[in-house]
Parts: structure tokens; sequence; C-alpha cells
């Protein structure tokens, strides 16, 4: 059975995809086949239909956030219809991206995502564009670290609470340089604890 919605914190997160265009070496998903329990592996996509049938009470929850293994604006048209069905009824969207969504759809689709997408949470993960080539290995090479920028840049003018985050485990040195280039483009950095048991 596909895992299409599964509810972590008091969230509700929607698995819209497993494709992506990094393959990042600390990823979770490189580690396990399931995630707190939930097997995140699709054999199947899901429509915006069958992912809003499983929202039943939007309010039930703090936030519903589209993130499980893979990148989720890959399939933006089913991101966007799903994100407008829950602000319809009141509740709170996050998203929780790679960035690449401007070089995925050839186009800025900052735009299309307020309104819509009211929280976004970038990972950053490197400091430099190398580092990020080396530890993501993102399709796009060494554009995908500029394009990341530009589109949290995209989010903020768009009046879209935007932030960017990255993984303790890159060290000190490398957060205080993640928080220079969150300077530069006007939004907070947030570090996380890697994720290392499921």
């Amino acid at each position: 059975m596909n895992t299409y919605t599964y509810e972590l914190d008091g969230n509700l997160y929607v698995n819209l995809t497993n494709k992506c265009t990094n393959d990042c070496a600390f990823c979770v998903r490189n580690e396990k086949a399931s995630y707190y329990g939930y097997k995140l592996w699709l054999d199947k996509e899901p429509t915006a239909e069958e992912v809003i049938a499983q929202i039943p009470d939007v309010k039930k929850y703090r936030e519903i956030v589209f993130c499980g293994f893979g990148e989720p604006t890959i399939r933006l048209a089913e991101l966007l219809r799903v994100a407008d069905y829950v602000k319809g009824r009141g509740g709170v969207t996050r998203l929780n991206t790679n960035g690449q969504g401007n070089l995925i759809h050839k186009c800025d689709i900052t735009a299309q995502l307020a309104g819509k997408v009211d929280k976004i949470n970038v990972s950053l993960n490197e400091a430099d564009e190398d580092s990020y080539e080396t530890l993501c290995k993102p399709a796009f090479g060494k554009a995908a670290f500029g394009a990341l920028q530009d589109f949290a840049r995209g989010c903020k003018k768009n009046g879209i609470d935007v932030w960017f985050s990255v993984v303790d485990c890159i060290g000190e040195e490398k957060i205080a340089k993640c928080r220079m280039i969150a300077e530069s483009c006007g939004v907070p950095l947030r570090v996380r604890e890697m994720i290392t048991d499921s």
C-alpha cells in the first residue's frame, strides 16, 4: 500500500513523489525503506484528489507539510491543488524543498506558490557550490546552488515565510558561512539535527 500522507509531531506530511533532483549523501531515504514506521517508497504517485481524500479535517493538524522521499516541486500542479484545498479550509501549509523548482520547471515558480504555501524550508546544506555539488549531487550541477538562493529570494519577494536549513553535521565553520549566505538573501538560517535513525 502506498503512503501518500503520514502523521508526525502534530503535522500531516504529504508524500507526492520519490523523484528528486538531488542524491544527498546524508538523506534518510538512503538508509531505510521506511521513516518512523511509514513506508514512503511509492509504486504509484498520487493524484491531488487521492491526497485530498486523506485530509478530511485540515484543522486537526498544525501544518500540512509537503515532504516525503522526493522533491515535492517536481509535481507542482498537484502540490498547488492540494495546498489550495488546505488553504480554502483554513489550514496552514509548509513546503520542504531543495529549492530547485525554478530549474525543474524552467521558470520562476515562486509567485505560483504565494497564497497557497505559507512557509518554505529551503535546504541549503552547504557553504559553497563545489561542496554542495559533492554532498548533494544535484542533477543541475553547480547551477543548483545559486538557483536555490534565487528561489529563496523569490519566495521572500512574494511574501512567503521562507528560511534556509542546514544539517549540523557540516560543522561550525561551514554553518557560519551559511549564515552569511542566508543574510545576503535576506532570509533566516535554521540548523537542524541530522536524522540517523528513524
